[in-house]
């Protein structure tokens, strides 16, 4: 089933230094553009990461220190990047709890700042583990009956999600062939910040979602305890989740 766009939709996946989202780094990255027309295209950029890609991360994805030498920092392509996902929706394979928090945070590191929070996401890894619970290549060979090539290459897996997600729309008719349903329905948690180390109670007021404070307001932790603003700040949080702490302290503030 094709999908039914009100909007350009960017299928993605990254290949990184590792799973730290504060830490690590991309090493490639790989998106398949889907515009509501039916015009589809794909770029994918190698990264050097700066930083000794170890082997544990190559073994996975075969990227090596060498292959990577010569190429674009993030910070060089970053505004390409976000020019050619601009105005797109963005879907993926373990992209709410990876894929996209990771790629906020190279943006933020390299000063390019976009809020994605404004952008929907289709996370295809969960379609698959509420309904069969299993990896992309077992998804891949469920839905499509093929085998993956290229497993943890950027590229494979960008292209065999994007088949899977409509193989999922032709085998479930309970999922509505919307971008705006596809969101929702895969969305885990109302996340203030991509960590989901504050999110949304039922009031739409921002909470604690971690540590000591947990279940208590944003807002009456920061007037109760002066020094909680400063400890996040300096600690090992994403700089989104920083930044998204910030607002809230300004917007309080300028009230």
């Amino acid at each position: 089933m094709k999908l039914n766009l009100k909007n350009p939709i960017i299928f993605f996946d990254l290949e990184t230094t590792g799973t730290n989202i504060v830490s690590d780094r991309i090493v490639e990255i790989s998106y398949h553009k889907v515009s509501p027309n039916g015009r589809e295209e794909t770029k994918t950029l190698r990264i050097n990461p700066e930083m000794p890609i170890p082997t544990s991360a190559s073994d996975i994805h075969g990227i090596t220190d060498s292959d990577v030498a010569d190429c674009p920092t993030f910070k060089s392509v970053a505004k390409e990047i976000v020019r050619d996902i601009e105005g797109c929706d963005l879907a993926g394979y373990n992209s709410n709890r990876f894929d996209i928090p990771l790629l906020a945070e190279e943006l933020l590191r390299a000063d390019v700042d976009v809020d994605l929070m404004k952008r929907k996401f289709v996370d295809v890894q969960v379609i698959f583990h509420k309904m069969e619970a299993r990896t992309l290549g077992a998804a891949y060979k469920f839905y499509c009956d093929k085998d993956l090539i290229g497993a943890h290459g950027a590229e494979a897996d960008t292209l065999a999600t994007y088949e899977v997600l409509e193989a999922q729309l032709d085998r479930y008719p309970e999922l509505k062939n919307d971008v705006e349903f596809l969101s929702k329905y895969t969305s885990q948690n109302d996340n203030v910040d991509f960590a989901g180390r504050m999110i949304y109670n039922e009031k739409g007021e921002e909470i604690i979602n971690f540590g000591k404070y947990k279940g208590k307001k944003v807002i009456d932790v920061l007037k109760t305890d002066m020094g909680y603003y400063g400890w996040m700040m300096n600690s090992d949080f994403s700089l989104h989740t920083k930044k998204m702490l910030t607002n809230i302290k300004l917007r309080d503030f300028n009230k």
